[in-house]
């Protein structure tokens, strides 16, 4: 399962939280790499910065993403005032988080 996949499973299993994670994209033509943010809320993930493919099968966070952080927030998201149930936590502080959720 790639990054993005158990970011969406573990909010499709807590409808209550947001996850707004900031990655680095390496885009491979010109070797320019580029921020993005992109919010992951019951299963499904939009970016901030990026179009969002109409189809829900079209990965937003691409599986060679550089994971930089990611904020656990309390739905609904406000972006004027987001509620941080955990903040700034980075890939593997994240991926020991998921394994002790069984993903």
């Amino acid at each position: 399962m790639t990054p993005g996949e158990r970011l969406e499973a573990y909010s499709r299993l807590h409808p209550e939280e947001v996850l707004r994670v900031t990655l680095r994209l390496a885009d491979q033509a010109d070797a320019v790499d580029e921020v993005d943010e992109v919010l992951v809320f019951r299963g499904f993930s939009s970016s901030l910065g990026r179009p969002t493919a109409s189809d829900p099968e079209v990965p937003v966070i691409p599986a060679d993403a550089h994971i930089l952080t990611v904020d656990r927030l309390r739905a609904p998201y406000t972006p004027q005032a987001p509620q941080v149930v955990a903040g700034g936590l980075t890939w593997p502080a994240c991926e020991s988080w998921l394994m002790q959720q069984g993903l």
